[in-house]
């Protein structure tokens, strides 16, 4: 789509694409950013912009702290580093259920760590703003 000389360019824009601190700002963002690149003679750029914008930015839905840890992969890549090198441990398993066991076992316990220990995201955060996007409504209503 984008030749190896323009890649930089094209990941400047997206960034500030998903930079942005509200959903509205972002589609706006896109739409010029889609626009330039069309301008640039990169029709498929642009519409591939235009057409799938709305499913990356449903990270911005959630408080800006949570934002960076949803819309990344690095939890995901942590427990499948941390299954593989445990199963690599015990080698050859007797059957299908003692792996299986032993990736649930993982599971559970990066899920205790993240509820009990460190916490990976703040539910506190979301709740807060839950709270307060349901106030909002409630204010909306009324005013009708």
């Amino acid at each position: 789509m984008v030749g190896f000389a323009r890649r930089k360019e094209l990941a400047v824009d997206l960034r500030a694409i998903f930079a942005a601190p509200a959903r509205e700002q972002a589609l706006q963002i896109a739409s010029s950013v889609a626009e330039k690149w069309r301008g640039k003679g990169n029709e498929k750029v642009a519409c591939h912009l235009e057409e799938r914008i709305e499913e990356c930015l449903a990270c911005l839905a959630f408080p800006e702290s949570h934002r960076r840890r949803i819309r990344t992969t690095n939890g995901l890549e942590r427990l499948n580093q941390e299954i593989k090198r445990r199963t690599r441990v015990v080698r050859i398993f007797p059957n299908s259920e003692a792996c299986l066991r032993l990736v649930s076992a993982l599971a559970v316990e990066q899920s205790e760590e993240w509820v009990t220990g460190r916490r990976y995201l703040d539910m506190s955060e979301l709740e807060e703003q839950r709270h307060a996007k349901g106030n909002s409504e409630e204010v909306m209503l009324v005013e009708r």
